[in-house]
């Protein structure tokens, strides 16, 4: 099971260095959404309620994420 994990986590990393922004950035993103979407999942599926401390983190993430993506502007 680690060959195919290894190998998609490559096949990942290797399409997000062809996007034509700066790589980072579309990381931010994800890890973002990815925080997110851990959360929602932590919730709708484990059925735990997720604490404020979660909430706001997750608000942190998406803000953070949402700065990084709006604020990039190439020169």
């Amino acid at each position: 099971m680690l060959v195919p994990a290894a190998c998609s986590l490559a096949l990942f990393a290797w399409l997000l260095s062809l996007h034509p922004t700066a790589a980072g950035r579309v990381s931010a993103a994800y890890g973002g959404v990815y925080i997110t979407v851990a959360l929602l999942w932590l919730w709708l599926v484990d059925s735990v309620r997720p604490t404020v401390w979660d909430v706001v983190g997750g608000g942190v993430c998406l803000l953070g994420m949402t700065i990084i993506i709006l604020g990039a502007h190439p020169t």
